[in-house]
């Protein structure tokens, strides 16, 4: 089939085997011991897919053998890829696949693979591609229906256990009623795929040109908000290499508004909640448009980055709270994320015994007592509601918002 250009020849090339230990050890016959199930992810090394060895539904790693496996049975491939700190990726889990009746469901009617994005981003790539021709978006967890050699037929993101099921049976039930016509829709998303990888190469002669570069600014431009900074949205993300990309072009084409649009959003970001104003360290994303309210998640790459825009920033407006910021951050990267052998943990999870943002959340009654008398002033300074749980997110919100 023509998928197998695109899935077994651009990735095939680049797909190895998961990384797989094939010698088990004893700490995998203990761990075996001790639950009720035990899938084949017991043998990975990736945090993320040991998170998922002990779920009743029979995950296996990527490899050809597993596609070997489905076209022998006839059976369809549920993929799943997530990464270890992912918080939906765990509600997903525990609603679904730690789910013994939707489990059932899956070996019955499936092959089923998990994927660890940060592991392999090479085909997290190529579905989110996928994901992103049929639903305009993508994110994680990427929960994919493909057929035996590869090509999606199905692709969306977080589902709820009843919404899951009936995707399965739904996907099942067509593929024993009508294989051609699943196999026809999958050749054709899997030809939108391999365009967009194609354009790149088509579009050499036909390269950027500065017009071309004022005018993508151009129509950036209206999707900026210009109150709270960033990209209008219900939720919004910091974006740095984005901003770092806009501040340069800023600069070098003495376009201030430009400039102001990307001053405006780092003055609104280190003073919101998306900053952790006790650890430092910025959160993944805001749940709000405010930057008020975060996901606990912190990443990384995101920090990296946001160390090396605020640095530009700071040489360009010698903005002190600029300084700071950085300072702060590399800070925390180095007391939080740093290994013992001097590297660095790509993330560090919302969840604290299950549940999100528990280390960064206040009980007003905690405040009560390390404040005394002073929590009233506090409370108006720092915009605390009349809540019963506070969390640090909120400590310095509207400081410089008055």
């Amino acid at each position: 089939m023509k998928f197998n250009s695109l899935f077994f020849v651009f990735i095939g090339m680049l797909i190895l085997s998961s990384c797989k230990n094939q010698n088990k050890n004893i700490s995998d016959d203990a761990a075996i011991d001790n639950h009720e199930f035990t899938n084949d992810l017991i043998h990975e090394t990736s945090p993320y897919l040991l998170q998922h060895a002990h779920n009743p539904v029979d995950w296996n790693a990527w490899s050809d053998d597993v596609f070997k496996k489905a076209s022998e049975e006839n059976k369809l491939v549920v993929l799943s890829v997530g990464y270890s700190t992912c918080h939906w990726c765990h509600v997903m889990e525990e609603e679904s696949f730690e789910d013994t009746e939707v489990a059932k469901l899956m070996n019955y009617k499936f092959v089923s693979i998990k994927v660890d994005r940060e592991e392999r981003p090479d085909l997290d790539m190529v579905y989110q591609t996928a994901l992103q021709l049929v639903n305009g978006t993508g994110g994680w967890p990427m929960n994919a229906i493909i057929m035996p050699n590869g090509s999606p037929v199905f692709l969306g993101t977080y589902f709820e256990k009843e919404e899951w099921k009936n995707i399965l049976i739904k996907f099942s039930s067509e593929y024993e009623k009508n294989p051609e016509k699943m196999t026809e829709y999958a050749t054709m998303l899997a030809d939108g795929v391999q365009e967009v990888y194609d354009q790149p190469a088509k579009q050499l002669a036909n390269a950027i040109t500065p017009d071309k570069f004022v005018n993508g600014i151009t129509e950036w431009a209206t999707l900026w908000d210009k109150q709270w900074g960033g990209n209008l949205g219900q939720q919004k993300f910091i974006l740095p290499a984005n901003l770092t990309m806009l501040l340069d072009y800023a600069v070098l084409q003495q376009d201030s508004e430009a400039e102001n649009h990307v001053i405006n959003t780092l003055d609104k970001v280190i003073h919101g909640g998306i900053y952790d104003h006790v650890d430092g360290g910025f959160f993944r994303y805001s749940t709000d448009n405010t930057w008020k309210v975060p996901h606990f998640e912190k990443m990384l790459y995101d920090n990296a980055q946001l160390v090396y825009l605020l640095s530009k920033a700071y040489k360009l407006t010698e903005n002190k709270e600029y300084k700071t910021k950085v300072e702060e951050t590399l800070k925390f990267l180095k007391v939080e994320m740093r290994n013992e052998d001097g590297g660095y943990f790509s993330a560090m999870d919302a969840d604290t015994n299950g549940e999100e943002g528990v280390y960064y959340v206040w009980k007003k009654e905690e405040l009560q007592t390390l404040l005394g008398e002073d929590f009233e002033l506090f409370s108006k300074y720092f915009n605390i509601e009349d809540s019963q749980v506070l969390g640090r997110w909120k400590l310095c919100v509207e400081q410089h918002h008055f």
